[in-house]
């Protein structure tokens, strides 16, 4: 079941990246461009901390293999083959929030 979860009350603005943990999964926000982006932390090539790497032109770049992934899609740079996750993130007056599946062991 795909739900809203308020993550954090506020975001700073600045260029930059918070990493949130959420049911377990590590969570970057970035703030790129006048907009907010929420991904996994981890990056799929080689499992480096995204929270170290930096923006540059809408991708976000791993820091140990400088790697490429689109901040609005996930999608890793041509040749690469593979991609981040991606999840939806809005900002409202009370707070942010990330939209995730709940896991099936916390809905009971």
């Amino acid at each position: 079941m795909m739900q809203w979860i308020k993550v954090l009350d506020n975001l700073p603005e600045n260029d930059g990246m918070i990493q949130i943990k959420l049911y377990g999964k590590k969570i970057s926000i970035a703030y790129n461009q006048n907009t907010y982006y929420a991904f996994a932390s981890t990056c799929p090539h080689a499992g480096a901390d995204l929270s170290r790497g930096w923006c540059k032109e809408g991708y976000i770049i791993c820091p140990v293999h400088r790697y490429g992934y689109c901040l609005k899609t996930g999608k890793g740079k041509a040749g690469q083959g593979d991609y981040l996750r991606t999840y939806p993130l809005k900002i409202e007056a009370h707070g942010v929030f990330i939209q995730i599946k709940k896991p099936w062991w916390m809905i009971w």
